[in-house]
């Protein structure tokens, strides 16, 4: 229903934010990552709404990929939304995606809440899906480059594969900088593909 709320930052505390957006204040559950990016007064949190029978409750991520990573954490039996949010602020994204790439079941069993059994789970049934690149360990090192995530994005609305892309954007950025923009970023890469 929602994909993301951009506003102003009014609170902010490591279990939750609160943005202010055309005078709503909304509150957002979020994971020690996103604590941890949230620096400036406005922001943008990209959202994931759980339905209740006695609440609608609103998580909030910095970045789409950290998203992803907790909607396939939600999707794994016995895995709720507060325990994929605990997961979140007890490893980083990356952190997550190598533990279930390796099968490292000892590593997130050392997160509270989380059995022998769960981990397993958790292992079995998201492995294939990060090993597809559902989630792709080549964007965690410039999750957060917006010029990056909108040339992608246009690359993508072009017709171009989305592993490609990112691939030949992560090429780009490591060889020109972080202070490309979209236009010349999407330039480049049109001469690389």
């Amino acid at each position: 229903m929602y994909d993301y709320i951009k506003g102003k930052l009014t609170e902010r505390n490591p279990a939750f934010a609160v943005i202010e957006a055309n005078g709503v204040g909304y509150l957002l559950n979020i994971s020690l990552h996103t604590y941890t990016q949230l620096r400036e007064e406005h922001c943008r949190l990209f959202v994931h709404l759980v339905v209740r029978e006695d609440a609608l409750i609103l998580f909030g991520f910095a970045d789409r990929e950290e998203r992803e990573l907790f909607r396939q954490l939600i999707s794994v039996s016995g895995v709720g939304a507060n325990t994929a949010r605990l997961i979140l602020s007890s490893l980083s994204p990356g952190e997550v995606i190598q533990a279930i790439g390796t099968a490292n079941v000892p590593l997130l069993q050392k997160i509270k809440g989380i059995g022998a059994k769960t981990a397993q789970r958790i292992v079995v049934d998201l492995k294939d899906k990060v090993a597809k690149g559902l989630v792709s360990h080549e964007k965690l090192g410039f999750l957060h480059n917006t010029n990056q995530e909108e040339a992608l994005s246009g690359l993508i609305i072009l017709g171009f594969p989305k592993m490609l892309a990112e691939k030949t954007l992560s090429k780009i950025i490591q060889k020109e900088g972080t202070d490309v923009s979209v236009e010349e970023l999407i330039k480049l890469a049109l001469k690389m593909l």
